[in-house]
């Protein structure tokens, strides 16, 4: 690798394939040694790991039991890398591997002995998405799911899987990859194990019903009714934050304004006890046109919307964001915020924050901590990943196929 990438990073966007061998650690020290090299080899013959380190745009961070593999291009990368070591190791009895993808910020340094390494939230979080899985697992973060959504060709590949609570009190959201040739379509065990512990409080709770029923006879007609509402209606605390409005003289500017609708939204998943629709299902109403929010409301099955504008000039930006109940039309929150461009980061937090109280959300203090700390303060990276975004999931890659979203900072 060039002395130019190996320098050290501040921060930069990454896609990060992190991988293990399952049950490593009840092997024999030849048995590690071995099958360490097997997997080594069929990761080198990997034609996307070749490509990526052909092109100099690939760094690899050996973990004992495994590998983290990153690259810098787009979310594609390290799924392609994925499905095709997952393809080798189709029939491999003896070699069980599981990989998590992420896409994040990471920050990478040089050692003493002059070898790169990385860490940051990027390697975490595909970490703790690994292992979320099993042995032949393809496993990806929601972010990573959603970007891979835009292309037509992995959709089919895609499969919600539900939500995990990992370390230190995150949950993440996992989507599983996997077709009839590659990957693993069976309910990770973790998960299998949270349903069941579930489906038993959900009898115990039906038990308790029954026996309430028999001594409240008077109640019976009006105990039924309740949760035929609840099942064939709408939960109150759910929400789509719609595409917002570019304000700016200049046009081009619409990318700035899809980043901050874009983080608001992401800041309100963070939130176990909301339920918030996905950026790819908000974006066929982006649009400026006159928007029907019932109509939206009944298509995206959420009680409420938030819409608003954004409106960049010079050093200065104005965020006009507004909370709507779908259900009536009725106003429930607005705000309009003018303040300096590097404060953009702290309005979005704001906005997230005022959504949360005005639906009485409930928050953990890790989730106000994840809300309050953007995943960067530094303008010009926030400015080049949400353009590199917007050429991703609208206009598509260019004609070599390459989009650089690394060095951000410099």
């Amino acid at each position: 690798m060039s002395a130019e990438v190996k320098k050290e990073i501040e921060l930069e966007i990454a896609h990060v394939l992190f991988l293990d061998i399952v049950g490593y650690s009840k092997l024999s020290v030849n048995e590690q040694h071995a099958q360490v090299e097997e997997l080594n080899e069929i990761v080198r013959l990997s034609e996307q790991f070749r490509k990526a380190e052909a092109a100099g745009r690939l760094l690899k961070i050996p973990t004992g039991d495994g590998m983290a593999l990153v690259f810098y291009k787009s979310p594609e990368e390290p799924a392609q890398c994925a499905v095709e070591i997952s393809r080798a190791l189709k029939g491999n009895a003896r070699l069980q591997v599981r990989m998590g993808i992420h896409s994040g910020p990471i920050s990478g340094v040089v050692d003493v002995n002059e070898r790169t390494n990385v860490a940051g939230a990027g390697i975490n979080m595909a970490q703790r998405v690994m292992d979320c899985g099993d042995a032949g697992h393809i496993l990806l973060s929601h972010h990573v799911a959603e970007d891979l959504a835009e292309y037509e060709r992995w959709r089919p590949f895609l499969h919600d899987i539900g939500a995990f609570d990992v370390k230190h009190g995150v949950r993440v959201s996992v989507t599983n990859l996997y077709s009839d040739e590659v990957g693993n379509p069976q309910l990770p065990s973790k998960l299998a194990a949270v349903k069941k512990h579930r489906a038993h409080v959900r009898w115990a709770a039906v038990a308790v019903a029954v026996l309430v029923l028999g001594a409240i006879v008077g109640g019976t007609f009006l105990f039924l009714r309740r949760p035929m509402r609840s099942v064939s209606g709408i939960a109150d605390k759910s929400i789509a934050v719609l595409p917002f409005e570019n304000l700016s003289e200049e046009k081009q500017n619409e990318y700035f304004a899809d980043g901050v609708q874009d983080e608001i939204l992401t800041d309100l998943a963070k939130i176990a006890d909301l339920k918030v629709i996905s950026r790819t299902s908000v974006m066929q109403y982006k649009s400026g046109l006159a928007r029907n929010l019932r109509k939206i409301g009944e298509e995206l099955g959420v009680a409420h919307v938030v819409e608003g504008s954004v409106q960049r000039a010079a050093n200065k930006v104005r965020v006009n964001a507004q909370l709507i109940d779908a259900r009536n039309d009725a106003h429930l929150w607005a705000q309009t915020y003018d303040r300096d461009l590097a404060d953009v980061f702290a309005i979005q937090s704001e906005i997230a924050k005022a959504i949360a109280d005005q639906l009485q959300a409930k928050l953990s203090p890790n989730e106000k901590k994840a809300i309050e700390q953007p995943p960067t303060t530094d303008l010009a990276a926030f400015d080049l990943y949400s353009r590199a975004k917007t050429l991703v999931l609208t206009a598509g890659l260019s004609a070599t196929g390459e989009l650089r979203t690394n060095n951000f900072m410099q």
